[in-house]
């Protein structure tokens, strides 16, 4: 039932009347906010208020014909609800409406207990924006809009300070009373269940009268100018956009918010209905390619998708710019709009980028730390890279170089040495005075358990820690570091690397609890109990598989992976006589090259594999032969034989194709070539499986069935909602780089599946970063400079010591190495797109994006916004009739020219 003296009063703020083509209808959210809170009393006396005109109980009483006493306590009510102002003016408290927007739907969404219990305030104030927005776009002149961004001011400073009302600072000085608020418009999405993962809380600023106010009704706490400014300093290291409502007149306002593009209600302007003008600043921002590096951290950051990365390296075919319809000249629809804007947005353009990057499983900044390690900024490259890779140093020794086999460099002569790069940079991992700790930014303080410290829940755990998390790992083993410590020989990682950037996390205040089996020793139900309110699973494949052979249980085989980890953990391991590695990827070559540091004389090696189809690392094979070890390419085991229940040797036969036409895993052999080889030992490493105990028991967690973990493709959320998966026990037996990107997007969603209302997926970037077309390059004409090599130990030597032969690059090869680097992409901004915020500033290391004054535009006050927006809006009417004949005369002749 419509309850009409509500009504009355939506029309009444909306300033007009029942029945008109603008009224207000029970169906709109203008109703709907109100109806739950508002009775008819308090109705009566909200329709004797006005628009910014302050009036006492007394005066309200004499329009409303109700007693003073009376009339004061429904007014304080609807000050309460959110629904009018109210201030103490020379000593007597007064009263006065605002607009919807922003005003009246901010406030009663600030309201705490009613929001809880009414959440269609939320919804209303959500489909406000939504439902009116449409209207406003192309109508809105720079600068009138009702919000308005106000650059970070920093971003400014190189600027002519032509205009004090673009900087923050100028707000915050002219203001003796501030208050601090929950963010209105996240709180509405959270609500909904639509929060980004950035958090409502304490983060909106008010002053002045809206100060008193939010204090007096208990909407916000009263702060300091210096808190203040604090809360503006944290919002910029967030990457969050100031606006301030922007109805008050030029140059001032009562609050400045700070916002992010996946929730915010006013940036969803300029994003879904793609309308800028309504919310954008006098500023855009504009790239310096000669100086970007396609690092990708103005564009992550960047909250409304203006930026992406393209390339700047020369192309054989020019690429052609697509050019933008614009609601300045055209008529604006549902056809124009991005409606899915939180969900859709895009790190990269059509074309690609650099090639690094986008090999890179977690696409860290290479083409950025090369120019830093250009430039001896050592220890701001080793931030850059732990972005993205807490393990920069223990990376630097065994990573697959996916970024070096697609670096563009490879087309000229050979690849950049990046690997090497990042290895010298990171060399400042291993010497506590040089490290980088990262500053925790946040105090959050719910408990994660994370279950395995291998490198995906040390990465999971690395990134909830600078949330401020209070983050347990739980390890059966008795060393932490996974297969990174007890799968991977010292010879290819020290454990002294893997334990200094261990030592990291253990500043970050994580805890570790070694030789506890979860699913043993305490269950996932226990640690629920003990107040854990999220788990990752990281446990790694960290069984050997067997080969399903005649022979397998007899003395003298063992899996490389059981193998590796007897000599990691130094127990007496003595290899005599002749020695069999079955296996052709990284981890039998591992096996084969440790059987020989443990007295092996004689090591042969089998694969099914020929030589082109290895799996193994080229450099590890190379490693390999040079050590004497003997690879035999295309046999496959038959079985093993045995004498007296030990093995004495292996039968084998030839493989003759390892996959079929469809490049699937079908091997084909030559049963009548066959052969029998004698061996003391046999390592078996043709893969690796996941023990997973009765960590699962009682749970509804699904596995495959190969043993991973069934989970969420995105956000990696199992069958238990507080329960997320990563690592090799997601994915199948990857490498180390492959597992810690995916520990950091487990990381992000456990951030969000622990605060209440957040979504794992909107607004998350997908960071679909693609390759820039290496066959459109103009390469010719560059340097040939060669490629920089470590230096390497005595080879007779190296095959007698665990010690880690392999040198490092010293700084003059650093100079040289990174002067190769064809710096091959660059941020492209999207003018029109840009809000003018100058987060993007904030961001970039290498002064490569700077904010330029566009627009020369100052807002208004409220009762003078409808004229200037309906001067502005009979232009635009006249430039989309004026372009229709253009287009239709422009469609003819480009006609004639087709004929």
């Amino acid at each position: 039932m419509v309850k009409e003296r509500i009504l009355d009063l939506a029309n009444h703020i909306n300033r007009s009347k029942r029945g008109s083509k603008f009224a207000i209808k029970p169906e709109d959210p203008e109703y709907k906010i109100l109806e739950p809170v508002v009775s008819d009393e308090m109705a009566e006396v909200g329709l004797c208020l006005e628009l910014r005109r302050p009036k006492s109980a007394a005066e309200v009483a004499d329009l409303c014909g109700k007693s003073v006493k009376e009339t004061a306590s429904l007014l304080w009510e609807l000050a309460v609800a959110g629904v009018c102002f109210v201030n103490k003016i020379d000593g007597v408290d007064k009263y006065w409406l605002d607009t919807w927007v922003p005003g009246v739907m901010e406030m009663m969404v600030n309201n705490k207990e009613n929001v809880k219990k009414y959440p269609q305030i939320a919804e209303a104030f959500e489909a406000y924006g939504r439902i009116r927005g449409p209207k406003t776009a192309g109508n809105f002149p720079v600068g009138i809009g009702l919000m308005r961004v106000i650059p970070i001011e920093r971003a400014i400073q190189g600027e002519t300070r032509r205009a004090s009302y673009e900087e923050v600072s100028k707000y915050l000085n002219e203001n003796e009373i501030f208050s601090v608020s929950d963010c209105s418009c996240r709180t509405a999405r959270e609500v909904m269940g639509e929060g980004c993962g950035h958090l409502k809380e304490d983060i909106c600023i008010q002053m002045g009268h809206a100060a008193e106010y939010y204090i007096r009704t208990g909407r916000g706490r009263q702060i300091t100018r210096e808190e203040a400014f604090e809360i503006i300093k944290r919002a910029e290291a967030d990457g969050l956009v100031h606006q301030i409502p922007n109805t008050d007149g030029p140059g001032k306002t009562h609050a400045i918010c700070n916002c992010c593009g996946c929730s915010c209600l006013s940036l969803r302007t300029a994003e879904m209905f793609l309308n800028t003008d309504m919310v954008r600043s006098n500023y855009v921002a504009r790239v310096d390619k000669d100086k970007c590096v396609a690092c990708g951290e103005c564009v992550e950051n960047c909250q409304v998708n203006a930026l992406r990365l393209g390339q700047k390296i020369c192309t054989k075919t020019p690429i052609a710019e697509k050019k933008r319809p614009l609601p300045y000249d055209t008529e604006w629809g549902p056809d124009k709009w991005n409606p899915e804007y939180r969900t859709n947005r895009q790190v990269v353009v059509a074309t690609g980028t650099s090639p690094c990057k986008a090999g890179c499983p977690a696409h860290i900044g290479i083409q950025g730390y090369i120019k830093l390690a250009s430039q001896g900024r050592y220890a701001e490259a080793l931030e850059l890279i732990k972005h993205e890779n807490p393990f920069p140093a223990v990376c630097g020794r065994i990573c697959p170089r996916k970024c070096e086999s697609a670096c563009t460099r490879g087309d000229i002569d050979e690849p950049i040495a990046i690997d090497d790069i990042k290895k010298f940079i990171a060399e400042q991992d291993l010497n506590q005075d040089k490290r980088y700790v990262p500053e925790v930014k946040h105090q959050y303080g719910n408990k994660i358990a994370v279950i395995g410290a291998g490198p995906s829940g040390l990465s999971c755990a690395f990134y909830l820690a600078l949330d401020g998390y209070k983050v347990t790992v739980f390890e059966k083993q008795k060393a932490l570091g996974g297969m990174l410590t007890l799968g991977i020989p010292a010879f290819r990682l020290g454990k002294d690397v893997v334990n200094a950037e261990i030592d990291v996390l253990k500043e970050l205040g994580i805890e570790f609890k070694t030789g506890v089996e979860v699913g043993k020793d305490v269950s996932l139900s226990d640690l629920r109990s003990q107040g854990f309110e999220a788990f990752y699973l990281a446990i790694g494949a960290q069984i050997g598989r067997k080969l399903g052979i005649e022979g397998e249980e007899a003395a003298g085989v063992i899996t490389g992976v059981d193998f590796l980890r007897k000599v990691n953990f130094n127990e007496e391991i003595k290899m005599e006589g002749p020695t069999i590695v079955i296996g052709g990827g990284n981890v039998a070559i591992d096996v084969a090259r440790t059987a020989r540091r443990v007295g092996a004389v004689q090591v042969d090696l089998y694969c099914l594999e020929s030589r082109a189809e290895m799996p193994a690392l080229e450099e590890e094979i190379e490693e390999t032969l040079a050590e004497a070890i003997v690879i035999n390419n295309s046999w496959g085991p038959v079985r093993i034989i045995t004498e007296n229940g030990r093995a004495t040797g292996v039968e084998f036969k030839k493989c003759i194709s390892v996959f079929d036409e469809s490049g699937k895993f079908n091997p084909k052999f030559d049963e009548n070539t066959r052969s029998i080889v004698k061996a003391n030992n046999i390592l078996i490493a043709v893969g690796q499986g996941i023990d997973w105990g009765n960590l699962l028991f009682g749970s509804k967690i699904e596995l495959n069935p190969n043993k991973t973990i069934k989970a969420d493709p995105d956000t990696y959320q199992t069958g238990e909602k507080d329960v997320f998966a990563g690592g090799d026990a997601l994915t199948g037996p990857k490498f180390a780089i492959d597992a810690i990107a995916v520990g950091k997007q487990g990381a992000i969603s456990i951030h969000r599946f622990v605060h209440p209302g957040q979504s794992l997926t909107i607004g998350r970037t997908k960071r679909d970063y693609r390759a820039l077309d290496t066959a459109n390059l103009e390469i010719n004409g560059y340097d040939r400079l060669p490629r920089q090599r470590a230096s390497h130990g005595d080879e007779h030597k190296c095959k007698e010591t665990f010690m880690d032969s392999r040198g490092t690059f010293t700084e003059e090869q650093v100079k040289k190495e990174t002067e190769r680097c064809l710096g091959c992409g660059a941020t492209v901004v999207d003018e029109y797109l840009c809000v003018g915020c100058g987060v993007c500033t904030t961001k970039c290391k290498f002064d490569a994006i700077s904010l330029v004054r566009k627009y020369d535009a100052e807002g208004v006050e409220l009762r003078e916004i409808k004229p200037a927006v309906v001067k502005h809006a009979i232009k635009r009417k006249v430039r989309i009739v004026v372009k229709k004949p253009l287009k239709f005369f422009e469609s003819i002749l480009s006609g004639e020219k087709g004929n």
